[in-house]
């Protein structure tokens, strides 16, 4: 079916969403490029954009090996729905919050509710605690004065968190770590998003309607909203600041302000959801066309219920089928995982290496928390993020660098450090998959990216 059949914007628009789409000129890459790794400090490394690869990152100086490469905060990203029950997060920078007390007794609290997580995430495998396999229960008020605060276990001083600050706009969704956390959440995102009182959303009911939508099929869908937030937010600033003509209002006059307002979000690599998404193995290559025109029309009815929320006739090509569709592979083919590690770990751990008179004492209070938990007491923060700079590194299955969290990175930020010595000028690789795969079974994940590999491995173990 043609896309403006689909899509009446598409039809209306399908000029302006080709240029939104399409790949901005390689010297404004560049000068974007500049100005971010200037505003942000890294000093160490160089984004340079090219015809064949798109973009690379070189190094400035020369790194030893685990040396910290980068770090670098995201565009946008979100917490995966079905972690929210385990770990109360920072909606902005996705530091644990509030005590250990409260995340434990918090998420006992929603299990004992019946609130049950589509668990995407399971425990740490690298180090474990001796709690019981089967959970035990606890009664409602020894949960609750964990929650209250009236309850503090032992040593948990050792593991102080941020408060809790609440959304501004009233919702109970949204928490974060500082005021200044909220304000920046809520000017750049939140506000259009937020069903509580303060929201400037169209229509709360619409949105409460695509978040039940999106956490029972794929939560990619929030994240995309979050874009789309993002810069209809930052074509509104740019209006208010006085950079259009307010006599005039048509489309050709009010579009160069949204491609202003899209251009963090054009520097990511794109293709449709659709198309680029990885063929799941239980689904046979003759029904390849079926499965992505379910993709194509999930994610159809996903936008239709987000443009009944915030639709913004000023930014209507962000509202098309084609550009909503592009924003989510953007996710699919640059997202590097968003994970914390918990506090709630650490502190068991803790209390697990104490010195055996200390630690007898403590588990007469922690143990009986520890076996409500179960094996789900490590579980960490997850979600999907968009890292600007980190996206622009290519693919090696011989990589000089990963992504690591270290022992001091306690919030959403990627982390890239050197896997070995790596010399100035040199580009800097990281790998998209298991590099210890075949050569078969290695190509043809690559594939699900567009590109074939020929890094030295490939090419030596190329039959």
């Amino acid at each position: 079916m043609a896309e403006a059949a689909i899509c009446p914007i598409y039809a209306q628009f399908s000029g302006e969403i080709s240029t939104l789409l399409s790949s901005p000129p390689l010297p404004q890459v560049q000068q974007y490029f500049e100005a971010l790794v200037s505003e942000r400090k890294c000093s160490g490394i160089k984004v340079i954009p090219d015809s064949e690869h798109g973009k690379g990152v070189y190094s400035q100086f020369d790194f030893e090996e685990n040396d910290l490469v980068l770090k670098d905060r995201m565009l946008v990203g979100a917490q995966h729905s079905s972690n929210k029950i385990d770990c109360l997060v920072c909606s902005s920078c996705f530091q644990f919050i509030g005590s250990i007390e409260l995340q434990i007794g918090r998420k006992l609290y929603l299990e004992e509710l019946g609130v049950s997580p589509f668990n995407e995430c399971g425990p740490s495998d690298q180090m474990e605690c001796s709690s019981s396999s089967e959970k035990i229960n606890l009664s409602q008020d020894i949960i609750q004065s964990l929650m209250n605060g009236s309850l503090q276990l032992p040593y948990s001083e050792k593991f102080r968190l941020p408060s809790v600050v609440p959304c501004p706009g009233g919702c109970k969704e949204a928490y974060y770590c500082s005021k200044s956390c909220a304000e920046a959440d809520w000017d750049s995102f939140h506000s259009l998003l937020c069903i509580g009182r303060g929201s400037i959303a169209l229509n709360k009911d619409a949105l409460l309607k695509f978040v039940k939508h999106a956490n029972e099929t794929n939560d990619i869908f929030i994240v995309a909203a979050k874009v789309i937030s993002f810069t209809v937010l930052r074509y509104r600033k740019l209006k208010q600041q006085g950079k259009h003509d307010t006599s005039k209002s048509s489309s050709s006059c009010i579009f160069p302000l949204l491609l202003e307002a899209w251009k963090p979000v054009s520097m990511g690599f794109k293709k449709r959801w659709w198309d680029c998404i990885a063929l799941p193995e239980d689904v046979d290559s003759c029904d390849e066309s079926d499965f992505r025109m379910q993709i194509k029309d999930l994610a159809f009815q996903s936008l239709q219920l987000l443009k009944e929320a915030i639709y913004d006739s000023e930014c209507a090509p962000l509202f098309s089928l084609d550009a909503y569709g592009h924003i989510i592979g953007m996710f699919e083919l640059n997202n590097l995982d968003l994970v914390v590690a918990s506090p709630v770990e650490d502190y068991f751990l803790y209390i697990d290496d104490l010195p055996p008179s200390q630690k007898k004492e403590a588990e007469k209070i922690t143990k009986s928390f520890l076996d409500a938990l179960g094996d789900d007491y490590s579980i960490s923060c997850q979600g999907t993020a968009f890292f600007p700079l980190q996206s622009c590194m290519n693919h090696s299955c011989i990589p000089n660098a990963k992504a690591f969290k270290r022992e001091e990175d306690r919030d959403g930020q990627a982390i890239i450090v050197a896997l070995r010595p790596i010399l100035k000028g040199e580009e800097i690789t990281i790998s998209y998959i298991d590099e210890d795969l075949t050569y078969e079974e290695r190509q043809e994940l690559l594939a699900d990216y567009g590109f074939t590999c020929k890094c030295p491995k490939c090419i030596e173990e190329r039959p």
